[in-house]
């Protein structure tokens, strides 16, 4: 794992075209789905690495992060250290106010990439929603955007949610330059059936999170006393976006 800072643009490559996802989320606490997410995707459409961007204030969510963005930086780089192909990025976390993924994928661009070299990774519960977003259609010609299957919620039903947007979606597409139109790609893969709210629940009751989360991330909430009851009906939450 090595850290992706906002300056840093589109590598050369002599093969051509690179491909990059991008999964971003509040990841409060980030947990073994999201890994699976990113490795699902990065199998299927053959990425080159797979870009980890926490939210600074994420406008979807009733209310803020329970972690800093300080803390759920570093969860994020523990939990990818030893996940080859894996960086984790300051993008969001060190522009104020919401996060919008429109402003994340032009900053991208804005350092070199191509919206074909980008993979914008998301759940089928958060595509499921994809037209409360920020920018929403505009966003979609961005990048190209890779919806994963999720416990409990098919990519079909996901698609169900905006019909018109059924002409944008392809099959995960094989090796190579994709120059040309942004298309939404379907992964059908099994991820783990994990939640945030649940991690957050359980450590609340002070029971263990070891089978949902990496172990570097269980350390670092519990040498920070993160995550426990009296936090997570603090002040310090509020809402976020997309």
């Amino acid at each position: 794992m090595t850290p992706f800072g906002a300056a840093q643009g589109a590598p050369s490559d002599s093969r051509g075209a690179r491909r990059l996802g991008v999964l971003g989320g509040t990841f409060d606490p980030i947990h073994f789905g999201h890994l699976d997410a990113a490795d699902a995707a990065r199998s299927a459409l053959a990425l080159d690495e797979v870009l980890f961007v926490p939210s600074h204030d994420p406008p979807h969510r009733p209310i803020h992060p329970h972690a800093t963005a300080f803390h759920r930086f570093a969860l994020v780089a523990l939990a990818i250290d030893n996940h080859a192909g894996c960086r984790v990025s300051d993008l969001e976390v060190r522009r104020p106010g919401n996060s919008y993924t429109a402003d994340t994928l032009r900053s991208l661009r804005a350092g070199g990439w191509q919206p074909w070299e980008l993979y914008f990774i998301l759940g089928a519960d958060a595509f499921a929603e994809i037209a409360t977003w920020y920018e929403f259609p505009a966003v979609l010609d961005g990048a190209h955007f890779v919806v994963v299957a999720r416990p409990g919620v098919t990519i079909d039903a996901a698609l169900s949610r905006g019909p018109e947007l059924l002409a944008r979606v392809r099959a995960a597409a094989p090796r190579g330059a994709m120059a040309g139109p942004t298309a939404i790609f379907r992964v059908e893969a099994r991820t783990r059936d994990v939640s945030s709210t649940a991690i957050r629940a359980r450590l609340a009751a002070r029971q263990p999170i070891d089978d949902l989360v990496p172990a570097g991330v269980a350390r670092h909430i519990a040498a920070h006393h993160l995550y426990l009851e009296s936090h997570l009906h603090g002040h310090d939450q509020d809402v976020q976006g997309t």
